[in-house]
């Protein structure tokens, strides 16, 4: 049985990276090994019969086209032996960036420190914990062209593995996938795209509701949820994102720059780039000229 309610988000980019895989072919009897604070993610695929496999007090029957994705700091064993011959995939990865664990259909991953360690704000992977593959036998060819790679030379076998190991992370990708997209996942993402279009521009809360036929109270809800921010405070994030790069890429004016980002005058525009950044305009510019 397949347990749905527990979702993996992984903060991106960077995106978690390919270490190894390989194949494991259980003969009758035959059982998982029993493994604690492995110290990396362990994805499962199974391809046919079925593995009996355990994390912490939880357990699992993987039948064929199903995953379970074991977390790095817990203790894995098998359950009971294998009543069939089981073929199953596995991949240890690892990722750079925050991770959690949680029956939420959405991520609390903290925007600003993404932004501060990685200079990006975050995409948040989203992974169900134990899944049924909705297309196995694309995921079976990723894993194939995974273990293949490792007899060529290395210099081709790290791109190669690499690539099919993202191109595996966003099949498993929830949010590639409307079916599994929460409703408040999908409506804060359009949000999103509506304010990065128009952040030059006035942004009212009335706006957003008729452009995305919403209620504003539902509208600001799923974007804490989902961004932890409301759509007035991602405006102005987004805003000041795109004041660095200008005052970084031009010579502008620092009022010029204002207008263009869609404040109405440069001292409010001062006064928040120095309340979000730490330091005015000007000062920040300075710091990157001879």
């Amino acid at each position: 049985m397949l347990d749905v309610n527990d979702h993996i988000y992984f903060a991106a980019p960077p995106l978690p990276y390919y270490l190894e895989s390989g194949v494991t072919v259980h003969k009758r009897g035959d059982q998982h090994p029993n493994r604690r604070q492995l110290g990396v993610f362990d994805l499962l695929v199974v391809e046919s019969g079925c593995l009996f496999i355990g994390e912490e007090d939880r357990h699992w029957q993987l039948t064929a086209g199903q995953t379970l994705l074991l977390l790095p700091n817990r203790h894995h064993y098998s359950v009971k032996p294998s009543e069939e011959e089981t073929v199953f995939y596995w991949v240890h990865f690892l990722p750079v960036g925050e991770w959690q664990q949680t029956e939420l259909d959405h991520a609390s991953i903290s925007h600003d420190n993404h932004y501060n360690r990685f200079l990006t704000s975050p995409y948040s992977l989203h992974i169900q914990k134990a899944w049924t593959l909705p297309y196995p036998e694309q995921t079976y060819r990723i894993m194939r062209a995974l273990n293949n790679a490792s007899e060529e030379r290395q210099s081709r076998a790290f791109w190669t593995q690499q690539q099919s190991f993202e191109e595996l992370l966003r099949m498993m990708d929830l949010r590639q996938n409307d079916s599994y997209t929460s409703p408040s996942v999908t409506l804060a993402e359009k949000t999103e795209v509506y304010i990065k279009n128009n952040y030059r521009t006035e942004i009212t809360s009335k706006m957003l509701s008729d452009a995305l036929n919403f209620h504003y109270n539902y509208i600001m809800r799923c974007m804490k949820q989902v961004y932890g921010m409301t759509p007035i405070d991602y405006l102005s994030k987004y805003r000041l994102e795109q004041a660095k790069l200008l005052l970084l890429k031009t010579e502008w004016p620092v009022a010029e720059i204002a207008s263009y980002v869609g404040f109405e005058n440069a001292p409010y525009f001062s006064n928040c780039f120095t309340r979000q950044i730490g330091m005015p305009p000007t000062k920040f510019r300075k710091q990157y000229t001879s």
